[in-house]
């Protein structure tokens, strides 16, 4: 499987190029509900147009991916453990994959530098 980090669910979503790579994984794809809360915050700063009428969770109920929700006890644990960064949704994405032993599709440089070897599908 693999779970989506919301910039990586947003360009799925919109068809740009860089999530190209994800077309191969086709029925594996994730989405965690950190992305719901980010993509609205997001939006309610202004950072974050969506079409009209639609909102963050018309993104995540796509026939191309699944919402996933792990266990929050063992999801939060894990995302202590994480004090690499400070970034709350990168926080929690991460702790998300981990927990499952998931792929983590991201761009994200600090993920990418500070995940486990081979728990990121870099974008």
């Amino acid at each position: 499987m693999i779970l989506l980090d919301t910039h990586a669910l947003l360009w799925l979503h919109i068809g740009n190029r860089r999530a190209d790579s994800l077309g191969e994984y086709a029925g594996r794809l994730r989405a965690s509900p950190t992305s719901l809360l980010e993509l609205q915050l997001l939006v309610e700063a202004g950072r974050l147009r969506l079409r009209r009428g639609a909102g963050p969770t018309d993104l995540l109920n796509d026939e191309r991916w699944l919402m996933d929700e792990p266990p929050a006890a063992k999801w939060f644990e894990r995302a202590l453990e994480l004090d690499w960064t400070r970034d709350p949704f990168d926080r929690l994405l991460a702790a998300h994959a981990l927990v499952r032993r998931w792929k983590l599709a991201t761009a994200d440089e600090v993920l990418l530098s500070r995940m486990p070897a081979g728990s990121c599908l870099e974008l």
